[in-house]
């Protein structure tokens, strides 16, 4: 199996993600990871979807996207010509006598803390999967309290866009 980042284009209407996210489970897809939002365009919403599966299925579910009437366009993100990133808070046990070692920690991931309290910092970061990855086994020794992780966003990289075509294409679908 492996990881497969796919940059959805869908019309933001209600239901539209219950509908894809069905499509991958009735199929027994498990999805890595999730995060819709607005694209510059308030009518189109980009859902940025993360599965670890085989080339064939991956493809059979594309086909079945497509034939979604809300989605615009599917666009599979190559890590190499994309720009991918997850965010993540990590609560950690900072007391006084590791509170340095744990800032030290902090500054070398270029991450910032956003949050102090008597015995924990709570730590905000942004980068790709493995750069978290390792932030987090490099502060799991002090004591994890609590970690929340977003889905991965993702966008080609270069000057082209997939959102001016659909729109493009969803306007000439009203007239």
């Amino acid at each position: 199996m492996s990881r497969h980042t796919l940059s959805v284009l869908v019309e933001n209407k209600p239901g539209v993600l219950v509908r894809i996210a069905g499509l991958f489970s009735r199929r027994g897809f498990n999805i890595d990871s999730l995060a819709v939002g607005p694209t510059e365009h308030p009518e189109i919403s980009r859902m940025t979807i993360v599965v670890d599966v085989q080339e064939l299925p991956l493809e059979q579910v594309t086909k079945q996207l497509n034939k979604l009437i809300n989605v615009l366009k599917i666009v599979e993100l190559d890590p190499n010509s994309s720009v991918q990133r997850e965010l993540v808070l990590i609560k950690v046990a900072a007391g006084p006598d590791v509170r340095s070692q744990v800032l030290e920690t902090v500054q070398l991931f270029r991450a910032k803390v956003v949050d102090v309290a008597p015995d924990a910092v709570t730590i905000e970061a942004t980068g790709n999967r493995d750069k978290l990855d390792a932030l987090y086994r490099c502060l799991e020794p002090y004591g994890i309290k609590e970690l929340v992780q977003s889905g991965a966003i993702a966008v080609g990289r270069g000057a082209r866009s997939i959102t001016d075509r659909s729109l493009r294409a969803l306007e000439s679908r009203s007239a």
